[in-house]
């Protein structure tokens, strides 16, 4: 019987403690994943997770103007929660994000617009858009500020040969936001296109094939086809399209100086944490406001991955 059912015979073999066939290199690949991934585990736990803890520590002491800290308990959270400033810069930081989610819609209808057949020159339109996210923020928050300078900015020129009036697009309340916000869009959109276009190469070319014979106009094989079977690929940008969005800090703070009238209706929470830290020496109050951010990242990335299950489709 054992001959004719060998898997019987190797199961029973191995309920009795007998060697399994299998079951020696399964545990030492199993060993091997382990080595492997052990640097990164390491990484993670010296770079990510003790960082975390202390920041967390230092959240409830006071830091001296010579060094050294004192316990101080859930003061320095009660100064976040009070604290004016916070809950405007927060409100900043969700237009921020909000912003920064349209670049996603932009770079799918681009990804499929470039992955069509028969075009040319895909290489180039890819490398045009991903330039603007390899390039320095400095230096791109440099360029816009001449854009949107109100006095000789290129984009006031163009719009005074419409007769539209010139404006302060940094300077002016109304309005920084949102011209920072285009920003981001501007120099995001690239690494999403990148992302999005690898997703749509994986989808089988079959599909579009029998919806185009049954009729199927682009319009409708875009929202019956890519839509859903992209949906993985837009869930994993749309998480880090926005914990990227609540962490912005170094576009504003390049665009942004200290004399700027709207200077407080721009700030972010980061930027927020960077002012109470090295510039008010209150590193207590910015280590709690971090955590604080920290613990929102990670109540609206589960609020997302328990989302996800309604409309992301798997395969």
């Amino acid at each position: 019987m054992n001959s004719v059912f060998p898997a019987t015979a190797a199961a029973k073999a191995a309920g009795r403690g007998g060697p399994a066939t299998g079951a020696r290199p399964r545990s030492r690949n199993e060993r091997a994943a382990y080595w492997f991934i052990a640097p990164l585990g390491v990484g993670f736990a010296v770079f990510y997770f003790w960082p975390m803890l202390q920041t967390f520590y230092f959240s409830f002491t006071e830091f001296g103007p010579f060094g050294g800290h004192t316990w101080v308990g859930g003061d320095n959270y009660a100064r976040v929660v009070r604290d004016v400033t916070v809950w405007q810069a927060l409100g900043n930081t969700l237009i921020y994000c909000g912003i920064g989610l349209t670049a996603l819609p932009l770079a799918i209808v681009v990804a499929a617009l470039l992955n069509r057949r028969g075009l040319r020159g895909v290489a180039v339109y890819r490398a045009l858009y991903f330039v603007p996210f390899v390039t320095l923020p400095v230096a791109v928050g440099l360029v816009w500020n001449w854009l949107y300078n109100g006095d000789f900015g290129l984009l006031n020129e163009v719009l005074g040969w419409f007769g539209a009036d010139r404006r302060y697009w940094v300077s002016d309340p109304s309005t920084a936001v949102f011209a920072i916000g285009t920003v981001m869009v501007w120099s995001t959109t690239g690494y999403y296109l990148i992302i999005f276009m690898a997703g749509i190469k994986g989808i089988p070319r079959d599909y579009y094939e029998a919806a185009e014979l049954d009729g199927a106009g682009v319009l409708r094989r875009f929202f019956t086809i890519t839509l859903p079977l992209l949906s993985p690929t837009i869930f994993f940008a749309s998480v880090i399209c926005m914990i990227q969005s609540l962490q912005t800090f170094d576009l504003i703070y390049v665009m942004m100086h200290e004399r700027n009238p709207a200077i407080g209706d721009t700030q972010s929470v980061v930027g927020l944490f960077y002012k109470w830290a090295f510039m008010e020496n209150a590193q207590g109050a910015a280590a709690a406001l971090a955590f604080l951010l920290m613990v929102l990242i990670a109540a609206l990335t589960y609020l997302q991955f328990r989302l996800q299950r309604k409309w992301v489709h798997y395969g």
